[in-house]
């Protein structure tokens, strides 16, 4: 698919925050949400309008008067082009700054592509670990925002946050990488069934309705990140005794 490009017709009005402009898109599609550089600057594209009307977007050939974020708006001349940027040419000050305003889920970069952007920044190892600390940020914020975009219940979305907390906390360790016990605390949370009564159904989860058997292994994708940052925890701790009881019933649930 072609990158979106907008040529600019026109500035009708700009203030520090952003402006209208009328624009022609001369590639790609041109979607609400997008991002798009100028130069080194880059500006949201939050609304387009279409004879008088709001669309969600705009093909190739095609005029539009369209809102954007940036005060670099201001600055746009007449013929210039805007190029949309992928999610991996988002610079990470720009996503956090970004994340920070609380966009709506449809702007971009969308919330899957963002997390697996993310994630990677965040395990690689050549990368210094206050760079990978901020990126972990961002793929929980991220994943967060997957799973409300994509409707996940309270424990496929907990596993997804504790895919990434779990790991910052065995890369960096507690405090710099997190809280374990809090992790574990709100993984505990989320589970409804105690250790005994899940093991119970895990022994017939054969004959078991089918979204049972899915509730159960969803509950058995939680364990492995409470087992993780078990190490963390004083054997003493109410809460390593509960994670050890929920580590010996995992191998029976489905």
């Amino acid at each position: 698919m072609p990158i979106a490009e907008l040529q600019v017709y026109s500035v009708e009005e700009a203030d520090v925050t952003g402006g209208v402009c009328v624009v022609r898109c001369v590639g790609g599609v041109a979607r609400a949400g997008q991002v798009y550089a100028a130069g080194e600057l880059r500006l949201g594209l939050r609304r387009i309008e279409r004879y008088g009307r709001t669309v969600g977007s705009f093909g190739a050939g095609h005029i539009a008067r369209v809102h954007l974020t940036g005060a670099v708006v201001a600055l746009l001349s007449r013929g210039q082009v805007l190029t949309a940027v992928p999610p991996d040419g988002h610079s990470l000050e720009v996503l956090e700054e970004w994340l920070a305003t609380g966009p709506p889920l449809g702007d971009e970069p969308w919330p899957r592509p963002l997390h697996t952007l993310a994630v990677g920044w965040m395990r690689d190892e050549r990368v210094p670990d206050g760079i990978r600390l901020r990126w972990g940020r961002v793929a929980l914020a991220a994943a967060e925002r997957r799973a409300r975009a994509e409707g996940a219940d309270a424990l496929a979305r907990g596993a997804e946050l504790a895919a990434v907390r779990g790991y910052l906390i065995r890369e960096f360790g507690p405090g710099r990488g997190g809280d374990p016990a809090a992790l574990c605390r709100e993984l505990l949370a989320l589970i409804d069934l105690t250790p005994r009564a899940a093991a119970a159904e895990a022994r017939v989860w054969r004959d078991l309705p089918r979204a049972r058997i899915l509730h159960l292994r969803r509950i058995k994708n939680l364990l492995p990140w409470l087992v993780l940052v078990r190490p963390h925890l004083a054997d003493s701790d109410p809460l390593a005794g509960a994670v050890d009881a929920w580590a010996a019933v995992r191998p029976r649930l489905p």
